[in-house]
């Protein structure tokens, strides 16, 4: 393990599945090795006051955009921060949390790649683009379930918040290594979670693992794991696909192509191993496991597992 900790980005719009995909790297990788911080906790004005202002929490000018980069600052070379704390459930403010980092720290959010000298601390950046039709759905039921707005409320807000999205929040896309859309087969987003298919965008900037001895596997039409080029905001890019309903002997092959050069990785790369692996918690409060969830896991903690070896 290197000496400071390795820092992990995820960045998203709002319900875009952010703590869901945080929390499952954090249970594989042990709680007690991760930090979580989310950037919400940077925002300069409580929910009352955005009312008034009639400025919405996506926009910068709403965030303290500097002291957030100053405490990745000091995170990244281990030092402890004084975090604020924003409350989701009462939209105001509580008391700032003292905060030492673990080995591993991620920071999810709105804003994580919002400036240079933040997108300079992450070891590896995430961003999370499912399809807006089911991003709404995901923030209504979270929003109507777990804050109390009803399903009126919930889609106004998402209306009034649509251009910051636009100018702010979906142009960090940019900045990712990884790009991650989870997405229902035929657009039928009202199938359970455990079905949604995932498709990686897998940028150069982060070497991969070596996918390609499975190319002529995995490629052929039809097939719920596939693997080919496209592009991605105009440059060329690798793209994995894998479909909900992948069996587990195929999602197996996939496992192990990944943790076959990182022998630290043995304790997670499989189902059997760690159960926890895309696991997910229905609407209904039940235990769910999506294979395209756990592969997308796995490839986060590979690159985090990367990150802490010593480069040659």
């Amino acid at each position: 393990m290197t000496q400071r900790p390795i820092i992990l980005g995820i960045v998203g719009d709002s319900a875009a599945g952010k703590t869901t995909l945080t929390r499952g790297i954090a249970q594989v990788l042990g709680e007690e090795n991760v930090t979580v911080i989310c950037t919400d906790d940077y925002h300069r004005y409580d929910r009352q006051q955005r009312t008034a202002m009639g400025i919405t929490a996506l926009h910068p000018d709403c965030n303290y955009l500097d002291i957030m980069q100053q405490h990745l600052s000091l995170l990244r070379t281990g030092q402890p921060i004084l975090k604020p704390v924003y409350s989701h459930k009462t939209g105001s403010f509580e008391p700032p949390q003292y905060i030492q980092p673990s080995k591993i720290v991620i920071i999810e959010g709105l804003l994580g790649y919002s400036t240079r000298g933040a997108r300079d601390c992450y070891d590896v950046k995430v961003y999370l683009a499912p399809p807006e039709e089911l991003r709404y759905q995901w923030k209504v039921k979270r929003d109507t379930l777990k804050r109390g707005y009803t399903s009126e409320q919930v889609l106004a807000e998402l209306e009034k918040r649509e251009p910051d999205s636009e100018n702010y929040i979906r142009p960090q896309r940019r900045w990712a290594d990884l790009v991650v859309s989870f997405y229902p087969p035929n657009l039928d987003a009202e199938q359970n979670n455990t079905h949604l298919n995932v498709r990686l965008v897998l940028r150069p900037t982060l070497p991969h693992p070596d996918l390609l001895p499975l190319v002529d596997q995995i490629s052929e039409a039809g097939a719920a794991i596939r693997l080919g080029l496209d592009r991605d905001m105009g440059k060329p890019v690798d793209v994995l696909e894998i479909d909900g309903h992948a069996t587990s002997e195929q999602v197996s092959h996939l496992e192990r192509l990944i943790c076959g050069d990182m022998p630290n990785l043995k304790t997670v790369c499989s189902r059997e191993s760690n159960p926890e692996i895309g696991k997910l918690i229905g609407t209904t409060g039940e235990t769910l496991q999506s294979y395209p969830l756990a592969l997308t896991q796995l490839l986060l903690v590979y690159h985090i597992l990367k990150a802490t070896q010593p480069h040659p």
